[in-house]
């Protein structure tokens, strides 16, 4: 087996949920030595699905099992001395601490910046939260809807007669849970060649704003314009975009303002698309002219599978794809030949496969070395590491308090 690029990182993960457990589960598929501090309640991730049969155990929770591949599981009550002292222990001997409190939290309890820095210099320490460790919003509580109407492009999602729409559930949170691993990397940069410990503080809310997904554009050209987004039907203007149904789903693409020449090529060049209407400056803002090609297009697609209209987009080079439902994403054999699915054994959960690496990094090896922990499963093995015995050991966390 060998070693993962960030194999001399050692990290005290106080994270729970989906944002912060992510952040921790990337450091630690790459090789990062990944303590997750657990309440003695447990995360109450492991109370989410999916669970195998449907039948909820914490052990089993799917979502958990996924987001804590790698890292060694220890139970500590932090409210209590000997948790705190513990927790003190294992901060002295790590690179950095990763914590997903509510503001302030980390503060009462004693571990806050500062008091880390007392228990070893240099550490550094990234915060993920709703919306910050300060400001007007920071005490909020937030969802994937507020998350995403707050944050990104949702005003401009959906169709111009209908209330607007958010994206995917949980996107909001892996993708501050990204940002939260790169914020992480820095500090680590920052400690061993500066000598000197950052706080990263990381706001979803914010990690969302400064997305791909339109929002900062669209924030200038309110500032300097007034101009506010509005939503269009299909996707964005021109014709043909945007999801059409086919034989076995729904078939997704784009381009046809920008390349007319390349959809006339794709359904075959019928000679009614070569009349120069189709072609002239104001052709795609035409309400008749989408009306007569949708009149078209749509029984094209129909007649034609999801791979197939894939296909003739794939010759014609216009950009296109399935739309696959997540059945269709564990089948395509293109992703299983990319290596997107990886098998797993857990001890009580049983073998299944989880998605694999989420980028090719030929230098950098992506390996799966354990299961996500059970509860408290490492709790003798790591605090033996920092000098407990094992009589002092024994009681610190208990089954009946779970």
């Amino acid at each position: 087996m060998e070693p993962g690029p960030l194999a001399d990182l050692r990290v005290i993960d106080l994270t729970h949920y989906i944002a912060g457990p992510y952040c921790t589960k990337l450091l630690a598929d790459y090789g990062a030595d990944v303590v997750k501090v657990e309440r003695p309640t447990g995360d109450p991730c492991r109370t989410l699905g999916p669970f195998p049969g449907d039948q909820p155990d914490p052990e089993k929770s799917g979502l958990f099992l996924y987001l804590n591949t790698n890292k060694r599981g220890v139970v500590l009550d932090l409210k209590s001395e000997r948790g705190k002292e513990a927790l003190r222990r294992l901060v002295a001997t790590a690179d950095l601490v990763v914590e997903s409190f509510r503001p302030g939290v980390l503060d009462r309890l004693g571990f806050g910046f500062q008091a880390l820095q007392a228990i070893k210099p240099g550490i550094g320490l990234v915060s993920i939260s709703n919306f910050g460790q300060s400001g007007p919003y920071r005490d909020y509580k937030a969802t994937d809807l507020t998350l995403f109407a707050m944050g990104g492009e949702m005003y401009s999602m959906g169709v111009p007669d209908r209330p607007p729409v958010q994206q995917g559930p949980l996107v909001a949170l892996v993708q501050a849970g990204a940002a939260a691993a790169d914020a992480a990397l820095a500090l680590v940069f920052s400690s061993r060649f500066q000598g000197e410990g950052q706080h990263a503080d990381v706001a979803i809310m914010e990690a969302h704003a400064a997305g791909v997904d339109r929002r900062a554009q669209c924030i200038v050209a309110y500032s300097f314009s007034g101009l506010v987004n509005y939503r269009v039907p299909g996707f964005g203007a021109g014709f043909p975009g945007g999801a059409y149904p086919c034989q076995d789903g729904y078939f997704h693409l784009s381009g046809g303002a920008a390349h007319w020449n390349r959809i006339v090529r794709m359904v075959g060049e019928p000679e009614f698309l070569e009349d120069p209407k189709w072609t002239t400056p104001t052709a795609q803002n035409d309400p008749a002219l989408k009306e007569e090609f949708d009149a078209f297009f749509f029984g094209w697609v129909m007649e034609r599978t999801q791979v197939e209209c894939w296909a003739a987009g794939q010759a014609a080079h216009v950009l296109c794809a399935p739309l696959y439902t997540t059945a269709d994403i564990y089948g395509d054999p293109v992703l299983r030949e990319r290596g997107a699915w990886q098998v797993v054994e857990h001890p009580l959960a049983g073998t299944h496969e989880y998605p694999g690496r989420p980028f090719i990094m030929p230098r950098s090896p992506w390996e799966i070395r354990r299961p996500a922990p059970r509860w408290g499963e490492h709790t003798a093995e790591v605090l033996g590491e920092v000098g407990f015995k094992p009589d002092e050991i024994t009681g610190m966390t208990s089954p009946g308090t779970r």
